[in-house]
């Protein structure tokens, strides 16, 4: 996949260049893959990816745009006489999770600690064995719903930085279904903020989990009651 990257204002000092072509192996990206991806390209531009906006072939990217071959990616800072509120990573994936993305989007020069939180499914619950897990999501709301938990968690935590993936479809056990991370100048605001987090995650986003048995059984979590012996 090839892209022509164009770069305005401090994106372009950053970057060292105000425009460029730039190749990968990708058939294509989702914004936040192409955000982590670019960050590998340019170490220096990386710790202010997550706060600035992208424009794909000139028109604003929405954050579930795609990056294809071809496309024209433009690097805009934020604006000034825009707010300075950061842009919290918060998604809803049907593919395996990338941890390196979630510690990438809560770097920040300033943040001295960084706290992580992964949810891994385990091959049991309340004594019972587990064959595996299958999470389904109303995806938009979800969405939404997370960003608003980061956003909040921000205004309570200034100067902390939050991410959140959570992973939907059926998972085995040993996979990864959600990563949240906090960033904070100490450690003791990013373990608070990342605790916080993931607790309000689980405790309001419109996401469900159903496990199954080895012997094929299978209940949804906080609906239905547990009849296995």
């Amino acid at each position: 996949m090839k892209l022509h990257l164009v770069y305005f204002a401090a994106a372009r000092e950053l970057a060292a260049c105000a425009d460029e072509e730039l190749a990968n192996t990708f058939d294509e990206l989702s914004l936040s893959e192409f955000v982590s991806w670019l960050g590998e390209q340019k170490p220096r531009l990386a710790p202010y990816l997550v706060r600035m906006r992208f424009a794909i072939n000139g028109e604003f990217a929405p954050h579930d745009a795609r990056v294809r071959d071809g496309d024209e990616v433009t690097v805009l800072p934020p604006v000034a006489g825009g707010s300075a509120r950061v842009a919290q990573l918060a998604e809803v994936r049907d593919t395996a999770l990338s941890i390196d993305e979630v510690i990438a989007a809560v770097r920040d020069p300033s943040a001295g600690a960084i706290a992580l939180f992964m949810g891994v499914v385990r091959d049991h619950h309340q004594g019972k064995a587990v064959l595996r897990l299958d999470y389904e999501a109303y995806r938009e709301l979800a969405e939404k719903e997370m960003r608003r938990i980061l956003d909040q968690l921000a205004d309570e935590q200034p100067g902390t930085r939050l991410a959140a993936l959570h992973r939907v479809g059926e998972l085995a056990i040993g996979d990864i279904a959600v990563v949240v991370a906090a960033s904070s100048a100490h450690r003791e605001a990013a373990f608070a903020s990342c605790r916080t987090a993931i607790d309000r995650i689980k405790a309001s986003a419109p996401i469900w989990k159903k496990e199954w048995a080895p012997d094929g059984s299978a209940l949804w979590i906080n609906l239905e009651s547990d009849e296995r012996g």
